[in-house]
This record gives C-alpha cells, sequence and structure tokens, in this order.
C-alpha cells in the first residue's frame, strides 16, 4: 500500500515532463469533489491528495503512488 500523507507533508512528484517538482500536502481528499482545478473522484479507500507547488504556488491532486516524501 501506498504511503499515508497528512496536512503539511513535504513532497515530491513528476509533473509535465520535470522530475520531483516540490510541494506540501494541503488535504486528504476522500470524497468525489472538485480540487486542484478539476473533478476528483475519490473514497477513503482510495483517497488523492490536495498538494500546492512550492515553485509556482499552484495546486494539483494525485494519487498517493505519484507522491513522494522528502526530507
Amino acid at each position: 500500500m501506498a504511503d499515508e500523507f497528512k496536512k503539511g507533508d513535504k513532497v515530491v512528484w513528476s509533473s509535465h515532463g520535470q522530475d520531483d517538482t516540490p510541494g506540501v500536502v494541503e488535504r486528504k481528499i476522500t470524497s468525489d469533489t472538485e480540487a486542484g482545478g478539476r473533478k476528483v473522484k475519490a473514497s477513503k479507500d482510495e483517497p488523492q491528495y490536495l498538494v500546492k507547488s512550492e515553485k509556482g504556488g499552484g495546486e494539483a491532486v494525485h494519487k498517493p503512488s505519484a507522491l513522494k516524501k522528502r526530507s
């Protein structure tokens, strides 16, 4: 199972062909909603995470498998 993340965790992900975009977890999403500029399908069994980029300040939503914790 993928890592669990919590608000404030520092993470990285791949974005637009760029590896290791740094950001911070804003919140865990556990139900269908709109976030990060798109519709998000999520549940308690398959959560997604709203993250904020430290580079541009934009928000995005990612599955746990797309995120990696950083120190």
